[in-house]
């Protein structure tokens, strides 16, 4: 890592829904994990009410359980809320009560939400509470969904490898029941993660919006 990040050594990924965190961040989390950091995994909703058809309601669950294991967190750092998803908005106070607790139990250097500029209203809440909890206490970064995304400022840049990029796969294919989605596609992880290294001359990469910086 750059001199600046030798200090971030405890890392927490909050995730809307499960599966956010792996789609925007999986190949950069697969780092962090190779590089001993204490990785954090939140998800404030299981998406009960928007599993396919054929699926066990807790299915969503199951697989980020899956997921986060086969990037190498451990089961013990991974915490799922069940919030009824497109309802974040309704639930603010309850949902930054859940963050402060998780910051003070925690205290994570960095925390990664979505991007200030996501469109979705779950993903907006959690950005939103995210910075009114973890302002005075953590460097705050935002991760991309470009179908959600109007705009999306490319600050920070994280180098990866291969290995990096094929962990994130082999994790995004224990969802199962998402496959179906555009963004689970091999083609698609690999082209944006090599658009991003493009960018910066690495063979690949994942970025990240610095929506706050604190070093002590």
């Amino acid at each position: 890592m750059g001199k600046n990040m030798k200090n971030f050594e405890k890392i927490l990924i909050i995730s809307p829904h499960t599966d956010d965190g792996e789609v925007a961040a999986g190949g950069t989390l697969a780092r962090f994990v190779e590089e001993n950091k204490e990785i954090y995994y939140v998800a404030f909703s299981y998406c009960e009410i928007s599993v396919p058809p054929g699926f066990k309601k807790d299915t969503l669950k199951n697989e980020c359980k899956n997921a986060t294991k086969i990037i190498g967190i451990s089961p013990e750092r991974v915490t799922l809320f069940n919030y009824t998803v497109r309802t974040f908005p309704m639930h603010r106070q309850k949902i930054l009560d859940d963050m402060i607790k998780i910051r003070d139990k925690i205290k994570p250097d960095v925390v990664m939400v979505p991007s200030s500029h996501d469109t979705h209203q779950d993903h907006q809440t959690i950005s939103q509470e995210a910075l009114r909890a973890f302002k005075k206490t953590s460097s705050i970064w935002g991760f991309e969904h470009p179908w959600n995304n109007l705009t999306f400022t490319n600050d920070i840049f994280i180098k990866l490898e291969e290995r990096h990029i094929q962990r994130k796969i082999e994790s995004l294919k224990m969802y199962t029941s998402q496959e179906k989605r555009t963004y689970f596609e091999e083609n698609y992880v690999k082209s944006l993660a090599r658009t991003r290294g493009v960018q910066v001359d690495f063979q690949y990469a994942e970025s990240f919006e610095l929506i706050r910086m604190l070093l002590f």
